[in-house]
């Protein structure tokens, strides 16, 4: 389809940061927050279209099939599944469930520790976590890490309005402050708090396989567990309280799911078209460039892809507060996914997700958040019992997923390093599934070099989730920009990367745009 130059419609309502009529909006992305942002801005009754570099829509959210077998490329389990319950339900007459199939994963996670000890922890369930955690490691254990979560309770409490469900407000230093209530412990002589997710590992937990499970969720977050702040606790706190989710078919459905949304609200899509500027007129944002030079006019412009440098020539895009940092985005890590077509069914009651945890934590968060690659990384074995990702009962499809350092710092396209990593992740694979070897028909890989050419993020780095404390180093920018008129959505926005907080993204810049700077989250 081709692109014409196109009228804005309502400047004035614009220039008010609030639309007060039918508006153009130009959208730069068609991941699901962006897509999200399109939704609910076209039920507002506003002229939208998105213009997505690629050939299809969904962002991280991709699916590679082959002979049969279906696999996610990008995130695999669904947390928070209410925010995409709130998107459908602003959106239309269909709710979440109606589109796709939801099932909670059971155990949520099995685990398989350095010192060989294994546990299942079910879902949602903090006394049947509790009670593995003391069966499996020792009376205390689950103690010890109940307790946690409690303070990482009282941490989402105290943040999570102001952190997830509004726009990142203009005295965002209040959000520098750590809501984690950290125990006071003897140490060195000295009574300290933790204030890193290793030291609440080390000080609080007291146990290797505990600070490991720990670990595990930060590095599955791109955070390195030395210096994330210890609000991190959030992220296991809210895996375990709201519980898992698969989508059946995979991910990738549901990213079709909100797709269709947008289509069945007007939504206009445009493929193949690479944003290269952002038009400003009259000192606001006016419209889009394309690669091929056509330009669209738009009143309003929703930036929700990789924030790269120089969109809006002469111009820095943030307003008081964290800016976009583009060259520190390059160092975040990304993911190697190994994708396996095997022969040989699923056995009856195999858990969905099972981590095995390196030997050697250290020296993989040296070699992860260092630029290199690490020996025996953590893995994550995805085994999902759902007949649409294989060809029939007799095979299995299977995908391994290690979080690495990013393309660049390595060089992820080199076949030797390519093929090397590959294969030390499936050895420790076998760890999980015994014989995995001999049962292989056929492997792929895909490296944060190949997320980097089909997303257009650099280094295929991966947004981690927004968090509190830290003096704001881990929060991302906001989605008002410095240029009025564009907004940001997505997992490079406030509040931060994977399918739940870049759907809040949408929400938010779709209630900025409509409701201006009385906007104040949802509600």
């Amino acid at each position: 389809m081709a692109l014409t130059r196109r009228r804005a419609v309502t400047a004035a309502a614009g220039a008010l940061g609030k639309v007060t009529g039918m508006a153009r909006i130009a959208v730069i992305g068609a991941g699901t927050g962006a897509m999200s942002a399109a939704a609910r801005l076209a039920v507002a009754g506003h002229r939208v279209t998105v213009y997505e570099r690629s050939a299809t829509h969904g962002g991280s959210l991709g699916r590679h099939e082959r002979d049969g077998f279906v696999f996610d490329t990008g995130p695999a389990l669904l947390h928070l599944p209410a925010v995409q319950r709130d998107l459908f339900v602003k959106t239309g007459k269909e709710p979440l469930e109606s589109c796709v199939t939801l099932t909670q994963v059971d155990p949520a996670s099995h685990h398989v520790f350095a010192d060989g000890t294994r546990v299942s922890l079910p879902n949602a369930s903090r006394a049947g976590v509790v009670a593995a955690l003391d069966g499996a490691l020792g009376a205390g254990a689950g103690a010890r890490w109940g307790d946690f979560l409690d303070r990482a309770r009282d941490a989402w409490d105290r943040s999570r309005r102001p952190l997830l469900e509004e726009p990142l407000r203009e005295d965002w230093e209040v959000l520098g402050r750590d809501p984690y209530p950290a125990v006071r412990t003897r140490r060195l002589l000295r009574t300290r708090s933790a204030s890193t997710l290793a030291e609440i590992g080390a000080w609080e937990l007291a146990d290797p396989r505990l600070a490991a499970l720990l670990g595990a969720h930060a590095l599955a977050y791109g955070l390195d567990p030395r210096t994330a702040p210890a609000s991190a606790a959030l992220l296991p706190y809210m895996e375990e309280t709201f519980g898992t989710w698969y989508v059946t078919g995979g991910m990738r459905a549901l990213a079709d799911a909100i797709h269709a949304r947008c289509v069945a609200r007007r939504v206009e899509f445009v493929f193949g078209a690479e944003v290269v500027g952002v038009l400003e007129k009259d000192g606001r944002a006016a419209g889009v460039e394309l690669a091929d030079g056509t330009v669209a006019e738009a009143d309003h412009v929703v930036l929700g892809a990789y924030p790269r440098a120089g969109l809006v020539p002469g111009r820095e895009l943030s307003p008081a507060g964290p800016a976009a940092r583009p060259d520190d985005a390059a160092a975040a890590p990304g993911r190697f996914v190994v994708m396996l077509s095997l022969r040989g069914a699923r056995e009856a009651g195999a858990p969905h997700r099972t981590v095995v945890h390196t030997p050697k934590a250290a020296a993989e968060q040296e070699a992860v958040f260092g630029g290199r690659v690490a020996a025996r990384p953590t893995v994550v074995v995805l085994r999902p019992d759902d007949p649409s990702t294989r060809p029939d009962e007799a095979h299995e499809a299977v995908t391994l997923v290690a979080t690495v350092a990013p393309q660049g710092p390595v060089d992820w396209t080199d076949a030797a390093v390519r093929d090397g990593f590959a294969d030390a992740m499936e050895r420790d694979a076998e760890t999980a599934l015994p014989g995995l070897g001999g049962r292989v028909l056929r492997r792929e890989v895909r490296t944060p070099a190949d997320t980097e050419a089909s997303t257009g993020a650099a280094g295929g780095s991966v947004p981690a989730p927004a968090l509190a404390g830290a003096g704001g180093a881990a929060l991302r920018p906001a989605n008002r920009t410095g240029l009025p008129g564009l907004h940001r959505a997505g997992g490079w926005a406030h509040p931060g990367g994977g399918p739940a907080h870049a759907g809040m993204s949408g929400a938010l810049v779709a209630g900025l745009i409509v409701e201006g700077d009385a906007f104040r989250g949802s509600r």
